[in-house]
């Protein structure tokens, strides 16, 4: 789920001067005559407004973290960036720019896809006898936690693959081989956390099933049935 910063308030609003030191926080200030706000969103047309003259950077807290929301800047200065910007985007070398560009990050993405999809794989470790179970598995598990924006832990920089790929399995049976998405958790200090656990332990006692090669139950198993209803979305997409 996208989490949305909060609506800028008076109380959660930082302005910054850099140019003159000034720092309002908490305060209700008016910007100087002639000035306008750009919301944050284009990073190089902001970066450009910053460095064509005088600005005030509008943040606001957000995960007990200062995140930019914008800034103020002269009208005329705003106006004349955004021209220039709308210029350079519409310009047939911008364009080749971005074709190769994107080109790039597809493959930096095919490349991270089949990494992490053969990490997958490594954690699962299941039996000759399962190994369909297990190439279904790791096409699930990496369809859902691979796509930049995801917002997964198949995302984070600060494990190793190895541990990005069990951490996504376990998540990815937690949401689809029991009812924790449609749970109502008492709001005690530790409880999700504690129920968290508890299924946890229920995923990874099904995948030792498959890892020692066990005989299971395909029509009842709850992984089965996740991997079937996988099935069956992919099915629908194609069509």
């Amino acid at each position: 789920m996208t989490m949305k910063k909060p609506a800028a308030t008076p109380e959660t609003i930082a302005v910054i001067d850099r140019e003159n030191g000034l720092w309002y926080q908490g305060k209700t200030v008016t910007p100087p005559a002639g000035w306008k706000f750009l919301p944050s969103g284009d990073a190089a047309l902001t970066r450009r407004v910053k460095l064509a003259g005088p600005h005030w950077v509008v943040n606001t807290f957000y995960r007990n973290k200062l995140s930019a929301i914008g800034l103020w800047a002269p009208a005329d200065i705003i106006a004349a960036e955004k021209t220039r910007r709308k210029q350079e985007l519409a310009s047939p070398e911008y364009q080749k720019r971005l074709a190769a560009s994107r080109r790039q990050r597809d493959k930096k993405q095919a490349r991270y896809a089949d990494e992490f999809r053969a990490a997958v794989l490594a954690f699962l470790d299941f039996a000759p006898k399962w190994s369909a179970v297990a190439e279904r598995l790791a096409d699930a598990v990496t369809e859902h936690a691979v796509p930049v924006g995801s917002g997964t832990v198949a995302r984070t920089e600060r494990i190793s693959i190895e541990e990005r790929a069990e951490a996504a399995v376990i998540a990815w049976m937690r949401h689809q081989t029991s009812n924790y998405d449609k749970m109502s958790v008492a709001h005690i200090s530790g409880e999700r956390r504690r129920v968290r656990h508890e299924i946890n332990l229920e995923s990874r006692f099904v995948l030792k099933e498959y890892r020692r090669g066990w005989d299971v139950d395909q029509r009842s198993c709850p992984l089965a049935k996740a991997l079937r209803r996988f099935d069956r979305e992919k099915d629908r997409q194609s069509d």
